[in-house]
């Protein structure tokens, strides 16, 4: 499956994505906001991309942010998870190179859409750590307003537990 936008490729995720997933998780803001690549090595990554690409347990998608001009670059991650009776959080994450450019709020409104159109969701939720500022700015050009704050309610990368926005979004907005 692959979902366009404007400059905007979403795509199944690859076994040649391995390598540049890897390489992701090795930057510091990936590896703070989005811990599951700790300690991966290539063989790791490999079977983290597959579980990406494998959507048959129904409860995921996972999609690579890509350039449509070059659909092999990786340029990040979008993904609908906990999907069940309507309901579905959504997660991303961006390369340093494709920061600043909207991707990720592209990449969020696309799936967003597809997810209320062809699945059938009513709400998705969307969460992140408040520190994360770049994060809340993508929740809101992508229009997710805010709930509310979570407190302490998810461990990231740094062993610690901080305290989250919540943005969600219904199929009647």
């Amino acid at each position: 499956m692959e979902l366009t936008g404007p400059g905007l490729l979403l795509r199944g995720w690859r076994d040649a994505d391995a390598p540049a997933a890897l390489d992701a998780f090795g930057d510091p803001a990936i590896a703070l906001w989005n811990p599951q690549g700790e300690g991966l090595d290539l063989a790791a990554a490999r079977r983290w991309v597959r579980r990406r690409a494998d959507w048959s347990a129904g409860d995921h998608v996972c999609l690579a942010i890509a350039d449509p001009d070059d659909p092999a670059a990786l340029l990040g991650s979008v993904s609908l998870h906990r999907i069940h009776q309507g309901d579905a959080s959504i997660g991303y994450w961006t390369v340093p190179a494709a920061r600043g450019r909207g991707l990720a709020s592209a990449a969020v409104s696309r799936l967003t859409a597809w997810a209320f159109a062809d699945l059938g969701i009513e709400r998705i939720e969307l969460c992140h750590a408040v520190a994360n500022v770049a994060s809340c700015r993508v929740a809101q050009r992508a229009g997710y307003p805010a709930e509310g704050t979570l407190r302490q309610s998810h461990r990231y990368g740094d062993g610690r537990r901080h305290d989250e926005h919540l943005h969600a979004r219904l199929a009647t907005d």
